[in-house]
């Protein structure tokens, strides 16, 4: 066996895998099966999955794929964490989409979208100055989206939704596929978030997070 098909078959650190209501993005509340990679190398002020920092149990991707086709779903996100920062990870999401299911990664800016497979739906999470994480975001991935992607701005406060304004006349994003805001749970007021969009007219989609509306911060849910 080659090198690169020994690390293809290594097994990935896995945190968690479990069926819920997906929460955001397009296919907010589609029952979806969450394979949650263990290990991120950003460390935003307002992350709610630090328990996926670490630890996590070796599962191969066969095994993955077994324990998703228990559930009987047609969604499935891949999500961490960072879930690009194993290697495994992008073998992963070719056999989830040849196994027909409809497949989305949710990914911080920071690391390269471009050899993820075509047939999954990319929700890039670009990071605010709230988020502490910045500047690590790759420029080169805004050039990567399609209309089949999504970019998320979490917002802290008025700072940070004015920044975010500014990268979307700066880089055109809405133009290259659909931008989502989101506010940063206990921080910034729902509503207040609302009037902003609305009074400057963005061409952007709010979402709140359904499943902390449903189970607040409840692992696995």
């Amino acid at each position: 066996m080659t090198g690169a098909a020994d690390k293809a078959e290594r097994p990935l650190s896995i945190t968690e895998i479990f069926h819920s209501l997906q929460g955001e993005a397009r296919h907010s509340g589609y029952p979806t099966v969450f394979i949650r990679l263990t290990g991120c190398p950003l460390r935003c002020g307002y992350c709610d999955t630090t328990y996926a920092f670490q630890g996590g149990a070796p599962m191969s991707r066969a095994e993955i794929l077994d324990q998703v086709a228990a559930y009987d779903c047609a969604r499935v996100t891949v999500t961490g964490g960072e879930p690009l920062a194993q290697r495994g990870c992008l073998a992963l999401l070719t056999d989830l989409c040849d196994a027909g299911y409809l497949v989305s990664l949710e990914t911080s800016g920071a690391l390269d979208i471009g050899s993820v497979d075509p047939r999954v739906e990319r929700v890039m999470d670009w990071k605010t100055p709230g988020s502490g994480e910045a500047a690590r975001n790759r420029p080169e991935n805004l050039a990567l989206l399609t209309a089949r992607d999504q970019v998320k701005f979490v917002l802290c406060d008025h700072a940070d939704y004015d920044w975010a304004r500014a990268e979307l006349k700066a880089h055109e994003v809405a133009r290259r596929c659909e931008v989502l805001f989101s506010p940063v749970q206990g921080q910034l007021n729902p509503t207040e978030l609302a009037d902003w969009i609305l009074a400057d007219r963005l061409e952007v989609r709010m979402q709140i997070q359904l499943h902390k509306l449903l189970w607040g911060d409840e692992p696995g849910r």
